[in-house]
Order: structure tokens, then sequence, then C-alpha cells
């Protein structure tokens, strides 16, 4: 059986899946699924919630047994799996497939969406880039929440600031590769969407950015850019659309999070002032962000 690398982080459980099911039984769950004509039974237990990225502590994440019980217990456990999952009556969810409430109050959930498509609306040439990802979430308090505002950078661009915060305070990691994704387990990238941009219709992939440590927060300019992550650099044009949309792996095993908020509009020096002013309060000093407003 090939699973998915990295599938023991950040509860992602496969990649394009169809007839998703989830139960739950005491501690585990049980996310059953088909992905190419075969048949999965998954198990996973051992983690709730998130740690604070001050907590000094490994993060959270799920063991999984991909073997249906063979592996844990020497036995078919998924033929006599008993569900004890109620209907799910939690906060909303986007990407949401499937979703209820344990007898213990806590909540479960799968979500699939797209999170590795190519940069500046370009179309996906290799299957990773279009894979839709399955991802299994565990927790029993509030989810991790993610703020986007919409402003102008240097009165020419249309640009996207905000932050993630979990518990009350800010979602960041320690250590990232070189063009920016997070080589540590308390990191998050956003990915940004842009909508009926010049790249097309419809929901396009801007780009992806760290949340900054230790704010929290985010900013992003939309220019023309050449981008070296596609095939030639090619030239783009500047991607603001209609309106934006951020995707984030939620901390630890909680539910991944999406804000939208729609575009400024043409540059308003009045409604610059109020905006700057809203920067600055959600931005918290951050040095990059501050000198790229």
């Amino acid at each position: 059986m090939v699973v998915p690398a990295g599938a023991r982080a950040s509860g992602l459980l496969d990649l394009n899946a169809s007839h998703v099911t989830l139960e739950v039984h005491g501690p585990r769950a049980l996310v059953e699924y088909t992905v190419g004509g075969r048949a999965r039974h998954v198990l996973a237990w051992g983690a709730l919630d998130a740690r604070s990225p001050g907590s000094g502590l490994p993060q959270v994440r799920f063991e999984h047994d991909y073997s249906g019980g063979l592996k844990l217990e020497r036995r078919a456990m998924w033929k006599t799996f008993a569900d004890e999952c109620r209907p799910y009556d939690g906060p909303p969810l986007a990407y949401l497939v499937t979703a209820c409430k344990a007898p213990d109050g806590s909540y479960w959930a799968v979500q699939s969406w797209q999170r590795n498509l190519p940069h500046r609306g370009w179309a996906p040439w290799t299957a990773w880039q279009g894979a839709w990802e399955l991802r299994l979430s565990h927790w029993d308090g509030a989810i991790a929440h993610v703020e986007l505002y919409t402003d102008w950078a240097f009165g020419k661009a249309h640009d996207i600031f905000g932050r993630l915060t979990y518990g009350g305070g800010p979602v960041y990691g320690f250590h990232s590769t070189s063009r920016g994704a997070p080589t540590d387990s308390y990191g998050r990238s956003l990915y940004i969407d842009t909508f009926d941009s010049a790249y097309g219709p419809g929901w396009k992939r801007e780009t992806s950015i760290l949340f900054r440590k230790p704010t929290g927060a985010f900013c992003y300019s939309f220019w023309p850019t050449h981008d070296g992550s596609l095939p030639g650099s090619p030239a783009r044009p500047a991607g603001n659309g209609k309106r934006y949309r951020v995707s984030v792996v939620g901390p630890g095993v909680t539910p991944d999070v999406v804000a939208e908020a729609p575009d400024p509009g043409p540059f308003d020096a009045s409604q610059e002032r109020t905006r700057d002013a809203l920067f600055t309060q959600v931005i918290a000093g951050d040095r990059f962000c501050s000198t790229q407003h």
C-alpha cells in the first residue's frame, strides 16, 4: 500500500479519494474511501486540538493504521467497527466532505481541497499539483480563526493582509525553506486564490506564503511578475480580481479554515486612511509587512 508523503503530518490521509465515509468509536476514527479503484480503511487516533507555538512541546499529530486494524490489533477492525458518531452540530467548515460528533462531545471532520495548485493561475502540469488532498481533523474547542482584509499598497497595487490565531494567540512556525515553505509542524502557509482576475474566470491560485513569526500576520500585494516556480518563468499579469480567498491547514489536528473578502476597487484616498489604521492594528508591528505598505 502506498501512502502519500507526509501523510502522518497535519491530518493528511490521502489524495484523490472518493466514496468517503467517517465513523468513530471510542478514541478512534475510521475513514473509508476509494483511491484508484481500491478500497482503503484507515484508522486514526491519538491527537486532539493543537498546541501553541510557545508550548515548547511537539505539535500534536495522529497515529494511523492504513491496514484497517491488522497492524494495530492483528485483525480487520474495520469489518466490525461499531460507529458511535452523532450528527454534526459544530461550526461551519469549508471544503467539508463529512463530519460528526463523538459521544465525548469532540468533533471529527474530513475535508478535501487542492492545496498544491501552481501559482499565478497556471494550469497544473503534474498529477500532484492537481490532486485533492483528504484531510482529517479532531477537536473539542474553538477552531483557528483566519482574518482577511483588502487594501492598496503604495497607492497602486491591490493588496491583502490579515492574521491567523488559535486560542487567542498567533499561529506561526520556527523554520522554513528558502522559498518560504514551513519545515516544522507549527508553521502554516496560506494559499491565496483570486476570483475573476486577469488569469481567467473563477477561482485561480495566486500564490502561497507563510504566516509570519511571531505575529501570525501576513501581507501580500498583487503585481505583474515573472514567477520562477512556473516553467520558463513566464511573465504574468497582476492577479488582483473581484474577490480573494485564503485557505489554511489548521494548526495541530484542527480543521482547515478559509476566509474571503471583496476587492477594494479603485484607489480611494479617504478609504486608504481607514484601512491603514486597520493594517497597523492587525499587522501588530511586523517589520516586513510594515515596509511593504
